[in-house]
């Protein structure tokens, strides 16, 4: 933090990531700087003139959770600014309601985009690739699924979890990540945890990070086939997923 201007404080990628926000990497220091003052220019410091107020988190002058959230969603994507909402709001930093009033005060030229982003923020999201898992069914006109669906027995403790799905249809959609593969005990539990859900009638779609990055269409046909097998109505699909997974 030493480039950093004097009256000035971190904002845009460095700020989300003093929050602990979910950014695309990016090396350089952001900082801005009251609006009167000229923009300094160094090496691995990009300056911003604002006329927010920073806050202090963690000993570090910043934008707030919701204004960093504002200013990010004039620069990253659709997928990228809600990725970095439901981050904060798993954080505690932030909730849906209040990014969504921030976002509708936000200055003119942030304002589309901020009312968009925040619009599909959600709270209990454990992971940006849920996130993006639950994007690419919104994008593309696919019913929302509901988010950490519980599992609970008759003391109303959690037994299982599933990271989205449909309960009326019984169908869950799980993101797994590599780990997932890579540790014994992991994979051993997820084979108990498949069968405990065949028992209850439940179907899953397992997603791993090729179905979202490399082929999404032929995700999106496999989620469409499972809830066409649990008797779902399903919309025609919308093109808008796209332009955010166009896969490879």
């Amino acid at each position: 933090m030493q480039l950093l201007p004097v009256d000035g404080f971190v904002s845009h990628h460095t700020a989300a990531r003093v929050l602990g926000g979910v950014v695309p990497h990016d090396e350089n220091l952001h900082a801005s700087v009251p609006a009167h003052r000229n923009r300094s220019r160094k090496l691995g410091l990009q300056v911003h003139r604002s006329t927010r107020t920073p806050v202090t988190f963690d000993g570090v002058r910043t934008t707030s959770p919701t204004a960093t959230f504002i200013d990010l969603a004039g620069v990253l994507g659709l997928v990228d600014t809600v990725v970095l909402g439901d981050s904060l709001v798993r954080k505690g930093l932030a909730s849906p309601a209040r990014l969504v009033r921030a976002a509708a005060s936000a200055p003119d030229r942030l304002r589309t985009r901020a009312v968009r982003a925040a619009a599909l923020v959600r709270a209990r999201v454990d992971s940006p690739m849920e996130t993006r898992t639950r994007l690419l069914l919104l994008l593309a006109g696919l019913p929302e699924p509901q988010i950490d669906i519980e599992f609970r027995d008759d003391h109303g403790i959690v037994l299982r979890r599933v990271d989205m799905g449909y309960r009326e249809a019984r169908l869950g959609i799980e993101y797994d990540g590599r780990h997932h593969a890579t540790v014994v005990s992991q994979w051993e539990g997820d084979i108990t945890r498949r069968e405990e859900f065949d028992l209850r009638d439940w179907r899953l779609v397992t997603l791993v990070a090729k179905d979202i990055y490399r082929t999404p269409s032929a995700t999106l046909e496999r989620v469409v086939a499972a809830m066409r097998s649990r008797g779902m109505q399903v919309p025609p699909l919308r093109d808008e997923w796209r332009a955010h997974f166009p896969g490879r």
